[in-house]
């Protein structure tokens, strides 16, 4: 059994850099990925900050498609609960139309941002249906299928019609993330560097595995992945010094909802805007930083707990450089220990 590494890049604008920058980062590193055997290239969506460049997947990802040729690009993810379902699975029937197998529509159900800009994406939505209920609709429009009857718009395609379908990925932080994937069978994402639960993380897959039942509108197989926080350097000291300073900030509303944030004052922030009471918790990122070595050793224990062959990997340091570098050296670390697919 082999690894396969992917690349999620959030665009970070880092003290000293214009979004400019940042986003031809992004651009160059996609390069880098493509060129290094990398199997998934993902960007993320983010709003009203001023540290992440990436508010517009679907509009990076085609800049991405025309600058690379082989890896898969896709969103990590569309923060489902702000659009309409049909048009994304336009957007995205495009794209694939355009780069045949090579596309995929990662999506999630967190905001993205903090309850102001929840507010404009969502200003002037009639409804606001479930998030089940927009996922499956989703899953009903991709790949050309016209919805079932009983659903209000029975009969409904999204065109164009793609050869090639872009590949649905459910995200989550959460076991229930996992149940839902596996209920609708989908792909799975656990985001490991949002949860920070190592723990969590395994039984959310053994969950999904074991619950998962095939679906018309997804592979027939459980596919899962873990994203995580990683950076490799020629040393544990040089990786353990890049690692930033920074923690995991949830902020829990009194209603119920839990969303996690890249500060204190974020959390703050959210908590005002949103109006009502909340708590704030905070915690040690999970990273995994050290030699190639190293870092390919804690991918291995990650694969033994779970099973899980495909890791997305997340970096977001400076300088630039170093970033590239940590990149290159774990793909020099699967080769070296031949786990790298044939």
């Amino acid at each position: 059994m082999t690894i396969k590494l992917s690349i999620l890049d959030q665009s970070p604008i880092h003290p000293g850099e214009t979004a400019d920058e940042a986003l031809a980062h992004t651009v160059e590193l996609a390069g880098l990925a493509d060129r290094h055997g990398f199997v998934r290239f993902w960007v993320s969506e983010h709003h009203d900050t001023e540290q992440l460049a990436g508010s517009s997947p679907e509009t990076l990802i085609p800049y991405l498609l025309a600058r690379t040729e082989r890896i898969r690009v896709g969103s990590g993810g569309i923060m489902l609960q702000h659009y309409n379902p049909y048009k994304v699975a336009e957007n995205f029937h495009v794209l694939a139309s355009l780069e045949p197998g090579r596309v995929d529509l990662g999506v999630g159900r967190g905001p993205g941002g903090l309850p102001r800009s929840t507010r404009a994406l969502q200003r002037y939505m009639a409804e606001q249906p479930d998030y089940r209920d927009k996922v499956l609709e989703l899953a009903g429009y991709v790949g050309g299928r016209p919805l079932q009857d009983g659903h209000p718009l029975a009969g409904l395609r999204a065109t164009p019609v793609p050869s090639v379908p872009p590949e649905i990925w459910l995200l989550g932080t959460t076991v229930q993330s996992a149940e839902l994937a596996a209920e609708l069978g989908l792909p799975y994402v656990f985001s490991l560097f949002i949860g920070g639960d190592e723990d969590e993380a395994v039984e959310a897959v053994r969950i999904y595995k074991q619950r998962f039942r095939p679906a018309p509108s997804g592979s027939g197989r459980a596919e899962a992945i873990i994203a995580l926080a990683a950076i490799a350097a020629d040393t544990d000291e040089e990786a353990r010094s890049l690692v930033p300073t920074h923690r995991i900030v949830k902020v829990r509303l009194a209603n119920g909802q839990t969303v996690t944030v890249g500060s204190v004052e974020q959390a703050q922030d959210y908590g005002r805007q949103a109006g009502i009471p909340y708590t704030i918790e905070e915690k040690e990122p999970v990273v995994y930083a050290g030699s190639k070595e190293h870092v390919l050793a804690k991918l291995l224990e990650m694969r033994e707990a779970t099973g899980v062959e495909e890791f997305m990997i997340t970096t977001n340091i400076k300088p630039f450089e170093k970033r590239l570098r940590s990149f290159v050296l774990l793909q020099e670390a699967l080769k070296e220990a031949g786990q790298v697919a044939t």
